[in-house]
C-alpha cells in the first residue's frame, strides 16, 4: 500500500504519516510481512508503530516488541497444511512464533531464493514433519510460483481449518501462497488494537491493496482500497485512491 516497486514510500506517503501524528491519529500497520521485514524498513524511516504482522497471526508494539495478539494452528491442522503443499512437490516456509527465527525451511525450501535470501538468518533448516507438532506454528508461504499450481494445492486446503489466499509475487516473477488458520484475518490483530487502546473498531479507516486485505477493508468504517489492487479488493472499498508508486496513500486525509 505504501511501499513502490523499489520497497520504498513516496514522500507524500511520509508526510501524510506524519500529519496523521500531528493531529494525533494512531497509525496501526497490518501486514502479511514477518515481524522483522515490517519492523526494520520502518525503523529505518524512524517510525515504530504498533503492527499487525502475519495476517494477523501476532500483533505487537514495534517499539518494544510487546505483543497483545497471537493466534497459532493447532498441531494437527499444521501437519495437515504441510501436506497438503508436499502432495504438490512443494516444501513450504514454516513461520512461527520465536524469538529468534522468522520460519523454519527444508533441505530442499520451495519458496523464491530471494525471498529465502530476505530472510537471512532468520530462517532456519529443520525437519518440518517435527517443526509442525512441536513449534508455535502461525502460518504457511511460498513465493516464486506458477498460480495454477499454488490454486491446486489452495483447492486441497480443508477451508473449515486453514485459509488459503494466493497473492501477487513481490520477490519474483510468479505468485505467492500464503496459508492462515481459519477464521485468522488482520482484522483480528486490528480489533485486539482497539481492544487495547480503548479504540471503537467502528471509526477505523482502512486501506489496502492486496487479497489478503479483503475482510479488513470490508470490515472497516471506511474502506479503502489502492486503484491498481485486484477486483476483490477494490469491490469491497467504500474508496480507491492511487498507487503507491504515486504516493496515493497520502490521499485518506481527504477522507477522514
Amino acid at each position: 500500500w505504501a511501499y513502490d516497486s523499489m520497497h520504498r514510500p513516496h514522500d507524500a506517503t511520509l508526510a501524510a504519516w506524519h500529519e496523521l501524528e500531528r493531529r494525533g491519529i494512531p497509525v496501526l500497520v497490518a501486514t502479511g510481512r514477518r515481524v522483522t521485514s515490517t519492523r526494520d524498513p520502518l525503523a529505518a524511516l524512524g517510525l515504530a508503530p504498533s503492527a499487525v504482522v502475519l495476517n494477523g497471526s501476532l500483533a505487537l508494539d514495534l517499539a518494544t516488541g510487546e505483543l497483545f495478539h497471537r493466534h497459532h494452528y493447532e498441531p494437527g491442522d499444521a501437519a495437515v497444511v504441510l501436506a497438503a503443499f508436499r502432495a504438490h512437490g512443494l516444501d513450504p516456509c514454516v513461520y512461527v512464533e520465536h524469538p529468534d527465527i522468522d520460519a523454519y525451511v527444508s533441505d530442499a525450501p520451495s519458496t523464491s531464493p530471494e525471498h529465502l535470501s530476505a530472510m537471512g538468518s532468520r530462517a532456519c533448516q529443520a525437519d518440518l514433519d517435527d517443526i509442525v507438532v512441536s513449534a508455535s506454528v502461525l502460518s504457511f508461504g511460498v513465493f516464486g510460483h506458477d498460480a495454477d499450481v499454488l490454486a491446486a494445492i489452495a483447492a486441497d486446503i480443508d477451508p473449515a481449518r486453514s485459509t488459503p489466499m494466493i497473492l501477487t509475487d513481490s520477490w519474483s516473477e510468479g505468485s505467492a501462497l500464503a496459508v492462515a488458520p481459519f477464521g485468522l484475518s488482520k482484522w483480528t490483530g486490528v480489533l485486539a488494537y482497539c481492544a487495547r487502546h480503548d479504540i471503537d473498531p467502528a471509526r477505523v479507516l482502512a486501506i489496502g491493496d492486496e487479497v489478503n486485505d479483503v475482510e479488513l477493508i470490508a470490515s472497516a468504517a471506511i474502506g479503502v482500497a489502492v486503484s491498481d489492487a485486484p477486483p476483490s479488493v477494490r469491490a469491497v472499498a467504500d474508496h480507491e485512491v492511487p498507487p503507491a508508486s504515486a504516493g496515493g496513500w497520502a490521499a485518506i486525509l481527504d477522507l477522514l
